[in-house]
């Protein structure tokens, strides 16, 4: 492992990443091919498919493995004492760039909440994910002072955008990056404004073994 602490934007919001996590992604693989095909995202606006993983699947074992290892990351990196998992899916992107909705097309946060993190565990090579800054508010953390202003500055420019966020553009500002090695583990505030880096000519695969897969993995911090 290869801890890294980087601090982006203006709001020198911390993202951790550490490279060669699981030592075993093949295996992690084979377990999301295992309970494919995943269900369609509907009702979010994830663009793609969600496996969630629950208590009782095999899968969970490793959602259980993953935070105990990344336990002293998590406390060092966002100053927790403890935390508690709310929710972890496989997940891949497969909708075409021309048929995203305008909220799909632009960055976008998870949780107001400082505390509600994320776990996000490569399991394919990809580009990665990217963080941003909505020009016209100069918003990077969504919090529940700004999120009004945000997003009903969001519903008058998303519009205008097409396709995946691909860097910076009129509306956002790109701020960082984390590339998606293979096996690699990055953690950040939800609250944080991010989008996957989707190339328009990527393989929008439904088979876990070979599209854009990812362990998406929720948990909130906790002081005391």
């Amino acid at each position: 492992m290869n801890p890294q602490l980087r601090r982006l934007g203006e709001a020198r919001s911390p993202v951790v990443v550490v490279d060669d996590f699981t030592g075993a992604v093949d295996e992690v693989v084979e377990l999301a091919a295992a309970m494919a095909p995943f269900p369609s995202s509907v009702g979010t606006y994830y663009p793609g498919l969600r496996q969630p993983i629950a208590v009782g699947d095999k899968a969970y074992g490793y959602v259980e493995r993953l935070l105990e290892a990344a336990g002293p990351f998590i406390g060092g990196g966002f100053d927790v004492d403890t935390f508690e998992l709310l929710g972890a899916s496989f997940s891949m992107v497969t909708t075409a760039p021309n048929t995203l909705d305008p909220a799909q097309r632009a960055p976008h946060f998870d949780s107001t909440d400082p505390d509600y993190l994320a776990v996000l565990h490569y399991l394919s090579d990809t580009p990665g994910t990217a963080f941003f800054r909505q020009r016209a508010t100069g918003i990077e953390l969504v919090d529940d002072r700004n999120v009004d202003r945000f997003v009903a500055t969001a519903r008058r420019v998303n519009a205008d955008l097409s396709g995946y966020t691909a860097g910076s553009n009129q509306h956002y500002e790109q701020i960082g990056q984390v590339e998606g090695v293979r096996d690699r583990l990055a953690i950040y505030r939800g609250s944080m404004l991010h989008s996957g880096i989707i190339p328009p000519d990527m393989a929008f695969s439904a088979d876990p073994r070979l599209g854009r897969l990812t362990a998406n993995i929720f948990i909130k911090g906790r002081r005391g």
